[in-house]
């Protein structure tokens, strides 16, 4: 006779959550190679979204762009704190882009393009958060017909565009707006290091 303890119930129940949970996020390498649109200018991607809604950190702001990169709507939002959950996230997201934004299912080619900036803690260096938020715009933007564009975190340091090795120390998670239309001057450059829930209320959205 084998003596033991077999798993309890709840054991197993939270190795099978935490394992959907990972495998609900993008790892960079992945997000490099899977074609996501360049933007043209993304310090003033960044930097007008910055001025429109001054997220603090956990705030998430999703734009949507046309395909002269003008903005036609964006939404932010603050997390809710619990485990990074792709599933979550996509539902934030998707929540707020239709709010703002028709969605484009009819349309046999995406014609638009959702953006993310995220600003969190920490550094710039990738963690299973910015994945999980990379799988969750990439799966919002299937749902509403649109093109996945670029993930964007916006930490301390500055801001940086995963997969595409730009960025800059400004804006950052403490620097201060600047005035829609002020000019952004030289705002240096980072080289980003590769490391290998329902919404909230909408705070803001804004369309032009």
């Amino acid at each position: 006779m084998t003596l033991g303890f077999a798993p309890s119930t709840a054991s197993l129940g939270s190795s099978s959550a935490s394992a959907s949970r990972l495998a609900r996020m993008v790892e960079p390498a992945d997000w490099a190679a899977a074609g996501i649109p360049l933007l043209r200018s993304p310090r003033e991607v960044v930097s007008g979204l910055h001025s429109r809604h001054r997220p603090l950190p956990t705030t998430a702001v999703v734009a949507v762009l046309d395909h002269e990169e003008r903005l036609t709507a964006s939404a932010s939002f603050v997390r809710r704190p619990g485990p990074a959950d792709g599933w979550e996230f996509r539902n934030a997201l998707l929540a707020h882009l239709r709010r703002v934004v028709p969605h484009d299912l009819r349309r046999r080619t995406p014609v638009r393009t959702a953006v993310l900036v995220y600003c969190r803690d920490g550094d710039e260096r990738w963690t299973e958060e910015d994945g999980a938020w990379m799988w969750g715009l990439r799966d919002a933007c299937t749902l509403h017909g649109l093109r996945c564009g670029a993930y964007i975190t916006l930490t301390k340091a500055g801001w940086q565009v995963f997969g595409e090795g730009r960025g800059g120390r400004r804006p950052s998670s403490d620097s201060t707006p600047l005035a829609l239309g002020e000019p952004t001057g030289d705002l240096g450059h980072l080289v980003p290091r590769t490391a290998g829930g329902a919404a909230e209320p909408l705070r803001r959205a804004a369309a032009r």
